[in-house]
């Protein structure tokens, strides 16, 4: 219910949205594969959304989102909660290659993270 308040807040409609969550190493591969980055991260977003539909796969490192909830001293739930927004801005078309994106993209998961009942 929160992550389609989070899309329909955005003037978008939910779509199929798939959350898969993983280890550091199978993630590690998906990276590898489709991205040609050999880093682990926490998240990888495949988008198959349209103009007015959000969908995708959304795959998460439980491994990642353990260790970055000690490093910023989070419960693993709102860890877990914020890559999973993170993951849905990324399908509304929200990126973070630059700063300014990064900026953008945290401001955006502080709000809806704050709205979260």
């Amino acid at each position: 219910k929160f992550i389609k308040s989070v899309i329909e807040k955005e003037k978008k409609n939910p779509g199929k949205i798939s959350f898969v969550f993983c280890n550091d190493s199978f993630l590690h591969k998906l990276n590898l594969t489709y991205l040609k980055h050999d880093n682990l991260t926490d998240i990888l977003t495949f988008d198959y959304s349209n103009t007015h539909t959000i969908s995708g796969d959304i795959f998460i490192s439980i491994d990642r989102v353990k260790e970055n909830s000690v490093l910023f001293e989070n419960t693993f739930y709102e860890e877990l909660h914020r890559v999973m927004v993170h993951g849905i801005l990324h399908l509304l078309g929200y990126k973070d290659q630059n700063k300014k994106q990064k900026l953008l993209i945290r401001e955006k998961e502080n709000f809806y993270l704050s709205l979260q009942t």
